[in-house]
């Protein structure tokens, strides 16, 4: 049954839409999610989820079967025309807590992020339901739909996000145009299942004759990816006894069942605006990235836990809508930076030509001289932190490598007071929070109690590195057995961190005279209530001011 009005109406049931879903879901967002298909993907598309999408995916409560699914930790190698390997790409680090690549199945991450909403009578999902209008006005988004019976539907709501793809209804609704390019180049990509892997790295033939990547997957699964040369008529790389050939040269088992082939042309564009009014775009509707870093679906995801709980907060009258403006300006800069690695990675992986790829090799052998420069790469530290420069934070004035703020903040094992270990996100909830380490109970304990974190909905937590004697402490403490955040605050001593329900950091507070900064984090949030425009939201609503 479809209501009148939802407060949210997400397009679109691919990863991004559906984690959407699932987030607002969790904070108790009442959602309409449409989706004009009759199910989930049943085709394999991505197939790499990395260790910040997980954490999205543990902030849902879904991490455990989601992980029942993946093979985690997988690496890349990297080959010569001449059969040697010439670099391995093996991240051994966890910072968020999870393994910084993992191959996946889509069809399966999206049949469970389907089934996860089941858990919220929030959420309204309208599959074979397509959205074929909308418009802005003064009460809301107004919103059409049509069933695959022919059954229409009209519906209003104060937030309308476009999860809807590449080709997307909402985007073209807007009228905006993507930016960027579309290459000229394609690959054929072959999925195959029943398909037994040697390894679980990915490998890479940098061979201008024939570039290829080989993709391990979960549950007997393998893609190909090939490069077509120009003047290669679809068809003919798509008829059998090519797709044999290719295979062969790979090393592919016989016996294994082929799933799925398909001709692909890559872009890398992004829009040139990400919301107009009420309405957003997230995910491949605000920007397409080329698959050779892995990162298209990952950045959708990236796109969403940062809407998320600005749209909650502004619905729950936390914030003002004004907070809404900072999505496109924290996300768009950091999805275009994954679109240029994904560029500068495809020059690797295939090479224009002999001379271009002795290049490559002679460079990558060059930094297995130098360990700094060889862990550079083995370890992913090429790939761009997420950071958010400008936004809904206070800069505290360090330099960018040595400040906090405007960063994902580590997730760390830690062991509560009943003695259980569990990842720090599971104790501080889908909340703003409060964090302290190895600070005097007594100092903090003041500094925990200020009313604005009561407006915030705070969580505060008290990280030491060994079990307070005695008494319980009167504020919530968790232990860093292993260390692991020491390092973190060993430049924010005598600090304490507020972090954003994404787990950035929003500002570094002082311990001791700290007028200052709880007056620049009041003025922030206060700053969300001015109106440039005039209201956005519906006449009549509980939205009003908390400062």
């Amino acid at each position: 049954m479809v209501k009148e009005h939802y407060p949210v109406i997400v397009v679109g049931a691919g990863p991004a839409g559906l984690t959407l879903a699932n987030l607002l879901g969790t904070l108790g967002v009442e959602t309409l999610l449409l989706e004009r298909n009759s199910d989930t993907v049943a085709e394999p598309r991505a197939v790499s989820i990395d260790d910040e999408s997980l954490r999205t995916m543990q902030s849902l409560g879904l991490i455990e079967e989601i992980q029942g699914a993946l093979v985690a930790g997988y690496g890349s190698h990297y080959f010569a025309a001449d059969g040697h390997c010439f670099a391995k790409v093996e991240p051994t680090g966890q910072p968020y807590g999870y393994p910084r690549r993992n191959a996946f199945r889509q069809p399966i991450l999206e049949r469970q992020l389907r089934h996860g909403l089941g858990r919220f009578p929030s959420v309204t999902c309208r599959f074979s339901c397509e959205m074929t209008k909308f418009n802005q006005g003064p009460s809301g988004v107004h919103v059409e739909g049509v069933d695959s019976d022919g059954t229409g539907h009209r519906v209003s709501c104060d937030c309308l996000i476009g999860c809807d793809g590449a080709s997307s209804t909402v985007r073209k609704a807007l009228g905006i145009v993507l930016e960027g390019t579309t290459f000229s180049e394609r690959w054929l990509i072959i999925d195959l299942e029943n398909c037994v892997n040697e390894t679980m790295h990915t490998k890479v033939f940098c061979d201008p004759r024939r570039p290829c990547i080989m993709l391990p997957g979960p549950s007997l699964t393998r893609r190909y990816e090939f490069k077509i040369h120009d003047g290669e008529r679809d068809e003919g790389v798509l008829h059998p006894t090519m797709i044999e050939r290719l295979l062969g040269m790979h090393g592919a088992p016989p016996g294994s069942t082929l799933r799925r082939k398909a001709v692909y042309t890559f872009h890398a564009r992004i829009a040139p605006r990400w919301q107009s009014g009420r309405v957003f775009l997230a995910g491949d509707s605000a920007h397409l990235t080329p698959p050779f870093a892995g990162q298209g679906m990952n950045s959708g995801i990236r796109d969403v836990q940062n809407l998320a709980w600005k749209l909650a907060a502004v619905l729950r009258g936390r914030a003002g809508e004004r907070l809404l403006e900072t999505y496109e300006i924290e996300r768009r800069g950091h999805a275009w930076q994954m679109i240029q690695l994904a560029l500068r990675m495809g020059r690797i992986m295939a090479p224009r030509s002999r001379f271009a790829a002795w290049v490559h090799e002679s460079i990558f052998g060059a930094l297995q001289v130098y360990p700094p420069a060889r862990d550079y790469v083995a370890q992913m530290k090429y790939k761009p932190k997420p950071r958010v420069k400008r936004g809904f934070l206070i800069a505290d004035g360090r330099p960018g490598r040595r400040t906090l703020v405007g960063r994902m903040f580590p997730q760390a094992t830690l062991r509560c007071n009943d003695g259980a270990l569990v990842l720090l996100d599971d104790l501080l909830g889908n909340n703003f929070s409060v964090l302290a380490y190895e600070e005097e109970v007594a100092d903090v304990e003041t500094l925990f109690r200020l009313p604005l974190w009561e407006r915030l909905a705070c969580r505060q937590l008290l990280i030491l590195r060994r079990s307070a004697a005695g008494n319980r402490p009167p504020v919530a403490t968790a232990v860093d057995e292993s260390g692991a955040l020491a390092a973190c605050f060993s430049s924010y001593r005598h600090h304490v961190l507020l972090l954003r329900p994404d787990r950035y950091v929003a500002a570094a507070i002082p311990l001791f005279k700290n007028a200052s900064a709880i007056g620049a984090i009041e003025r922030l949030v206060a700053e969300t209530w001015k109106i440039r425009m005039g209201p956005m939201w519906r006449a009549g609503g509980s939205i009003g001011p908390i400062i």
